[in-house]
């Protein structure tokens, strides 16, 4: 390996670790011992792109394509510095079709053009339209060419995320949902940790309509044991985890409607003579053994279920969340209210009447807000 490969090969390392000024550095020694190392000057722009010296990078593309002119990763280069100098978008797009001219089985010009293609068919039908907001019938015509050759990149390379992340770009602005799904999933079995896809994929498998609230906390779990410092999914199962909290609503508030039709709380016509009351205390017995029976199937038997990480987070919610503690003292009142109504040996029913819409009226206050919120 000659001094020149080695000083290179240095200069690239600084730059993966992001130490672009030291890389800069290097590759200009380098480039004042050797002005014609073609790579040197490709390596240089790259660095001044990291450093958003777009002018640097531009003059450094030149130098290389000037001694070799058909350097396709010099064009590469030079269609990312070109977008933010004078030429912009039109000359990166040519920059672009010249790669994939000498280059025409790379993946990689196909990919780097059909993002430029689709993002210039925007601008051009905002200009001259003057419209400001795109509608879902312009999309397919704006995003043909641009999706037929993110295709290609991906017919050229099936193994490559970057190609199928601009093919998902594509389709989500275009509204392919089911283009987008396809690639989304593409993408993770290549990488199973792509924080993205993963989010996105998670989120709609845990969407309230598709999975139970327990369901998708798991999903959510399983996801973050892959990607743990993705917010987007902390946040997908700290919802998650809000409509389990919710669901004990639900259950307070059967609490309460089975204590008030067991003492007769209200005449009917159709059954005008009430229960006498109080009630004896083997009835009250039975019913504490039944909303027991209600809390520990449908509360306590789905909270043991749940993974430690997922159990952890609801007790971690309830501290961090406003409302996740109204919702927990929303069903702790109701619960309340249903033992007071059966526990207590009432002789007269206004005041389990008072303790029975203040059971209900408590957690239907906020249930069609939150419910809001969860989505």
């Amino acid at each position: 390996m000659t001094t020149a490969q080695a000083e290179l090969q240095r200069a690239e390392a600084l730059h993966e670790i992001g130490r672009y000024e030291d890389a800069a550095a290097l590759l200009t020694q380098l480039l004042a011992h050797d002005p014609d190392h073609t790579r040197a000057w490709v390596a240089l722009a790259r660095t001044e792109l990291k450093r958003q010296r777009f002018k640097e990078a531009l003059e450094a593309t030149d130098q290389a394509l000037e001694r070799h002119p058909e350097y396709v990763d010099a064009l590469l280069v030079r269609s990312q510095a070109v977008r933010f100098t004078a030429g912009g978008i039109a000359a990166a797009e040519t920059a672009l079709r010249e790669a994939v001219r000498i280059s025409p089985e790379f993946w990689g010009g196909y990919a780097m053009l059909a993002d430029v293609v689709f993002r210039r068919a925007l601008v051009r039908f905002a200009q001259e339209s003057g419209k400001t907001e795109l509608a879902r019938e312009d999309m397919p015509s704006l995003a043909r060419e641009g999706a037929a050759l993110a295709r290609e990149a991906i017919r050229l390379g099936p193994e490559e995320v970057y190609a199928y992340e601009i093919a998902l770009f594509i389709a989500q602005m275009s509204r392919a949902e089911e283009d987008a799904d396809e690639f989304e999933r593409a993408i993770l079995r290549i990488d199973p940790t792509h924080h993205e896809a993963l989010a996105r994929q998670t989120a709609k498998a845990a969407e309230p309509d598709k999975s139970l609230p327990g369901r998708a906390t798991e999903l959510y779990a399983d996801a973050l044991a892959v990607a743990p410092g993705n917010a987007s999914l902390r946040s997908g199962l700290d919802k998650a985890t809000f409509r389990l909290l919710r669901g004990t609503r639900w259950l307070a508030i059967a609490c309460v409607v089975a204590a008030g039709v067991t003492i007769d709380l209200f005449a009917t016509a159709d059954d005008p003579v009430q229960r006498e009351l109080p009630l004896p205390p083997g009835q009250r017995i039975w019913l504490l053994c039944c909303m027991a029976a209600i809390w520990g199937f449908g509360a306590w038997r789905t909270y043991r279920k749940l993974r430690t990480g997922v159990r952890l987070n609801v007790r971690s919610l309830i501290r961090r969340d406003v409302w996740a503690r109204v919702v927990v003292g929303q069903a702790s009142f109701t619960t309340l209210c249903a033992l007071l109504i059966t526990q207590v040996p009432w002789t007269d029913r206004s005041w389990p009447q008072i303790l029975f819409w203040s059971g209900l009226v408590v957690p239907w206050l906020t249930i069609s807000y939150d419910h809001r919120r969860t989505r």
